[in-house]
């Protein structure tokens, strides 16, 4: 079976598992304090041109999006993001189980629109009523989205203004960061984005790591205490090693961005092979998830040979996702090709 079910599914990259094999013998101070989280997390300050940036690394993304938002609301406050956004459809209630609500807006192929942000935001404060209400403390957005399409810069600025504006954070997820930096078309970069959120992180999870995310406050804005928050979170891994190593090697000499490109790469011929074919696609994405419409028969079909994921019905049809990785082999994506 050739799996194109997720983009979490291998162990990770080789320069990764040699590196962990060099250092194994090795004894190194606990809970990010060893040399290679630093070093580490020197990259990544120079990668975002923040040179002052805390960064923090977490297990995984759900102890990620759950840790930040906890740490950066105060309890009568609530986190605003889309409908399809991450923590309101595919962590379980992960953000409420913390005491705050998930406060939605409408989704637009998985992204928010400022002027959507800013009018709830005006309407909010204009009703005499709000303080018995659940206070916007914050914005969430992903980049890439959950349906695979990124974010333009002058949308981002846009977004991040009217945050300003109201005074709430920007908080951006980065789980698929990588492949929607190297999107096709993408016109942001990792600096870019870096200015204008509050906080964001580089996913490692999804883009080549065994584990982990590094979390980045680009202005030395982090929370007081927050290695603490980490910790209460059960986010805070105890052979911290494991994570400054593998950042470690994923930023050097831009392996993260390569591998995620090699991906993107990939996902742009099968999404050229679905269109050429007749296929419908579900949604427009640029990135390593491509989207499509299946019916039933063609389904069963596939599935002898490949893994894939169905997510939802749209009329009669099946909305089927493929996800290309760092570690999807062209052989594997000719395959499926000639199977269409």
């Amino acid at each position: 079976m050739i799996s194109f079910e997720s983009d979490y599914n291998n162990g990770c990259h080789e320069a990764i598992l040699r590196r962990l094999m060099e250092t194994n013998g090795e004894q190194a101070t606990g809970y990010g304090l060893d040399d290679y989280c630093t070093a580490a997390k020197a990259k990544i300050r120079a990668a975002c041109g923040c040179p002052e940036a805390d960064v923090f690394f977490l297990v995984g993304g759900t102890q990620t999006n759950a840790t930040v938002i906890d740490a950066m609301l105060q309890s009568y406050q609530g986190v605003l993001t889309v409908d399809t956004g991450h923590i309101n459809v595919h962590e379980s209630g992960a953000i409420e189980s913390s005491g705050h609500k998930v406060l939605t807006l409408p989704s637009h192929d998985g992204r928010m629109e400022a002027g959507e942000l800013e009018q709830w935001l005006h309407d909010f404060y204009a009703d005499p009523t709000y303080d018995h209400m659940v206070f916007p403390g914050m914005v969430y957005i992903t980049f890439a989205t959950e349906r695979g399409t990124i974010y333009t810069l002058e949308q981002l600025r846009a977004i991040s203004e009217v945050c300003h504006r109201y005074e709430l954070p920007l908080f951006i997820d980065g789980a698929r960061l990588g492949y929607g930096l190297m999107a096709q078309g993408c016109d942001v970069t990792l600096e870019q984005l870096a200015d204008l959120c509050d906080v964001f992180y580089l996913g490692g999870t999804k883009c080549g790591a065994y584990c982990g995310e590094a979390v980045v406050f680009p202005h030395h804005n982090a929370p007081a205490h927050f290695f603490t928050i980490v910790k209460q979170h059960g986010a805070l891994m105890a052979k911290g090693r494991l994570l400054g190593i593998q950042f470690d090697v994923l930023m050097e000499n831009g392996l993260y961005f390569k591998i995620a490109r090699h991906a993107v790469e990939q996902a742009m011929r099968l999404l050229d092979a679905f269109v050429e074919k007749g296929y419908q696609m579900y949604a427009d994405s640029p990135t390593n998830q491509q989207f499509v419409l299946l019916d039933k028969e063609t389904i069963e079909r596939l599935e002898k040979d490949f893994v894939f994921e169905q997510w939802y019905p749209v009329g009669d049809m099946m909305n089927c996702r493929f996800v290309t990785s760092w570690a999807t082999q062209p052989s594997d994506v000719d395959a499926l090709i000639a199977a269409l």
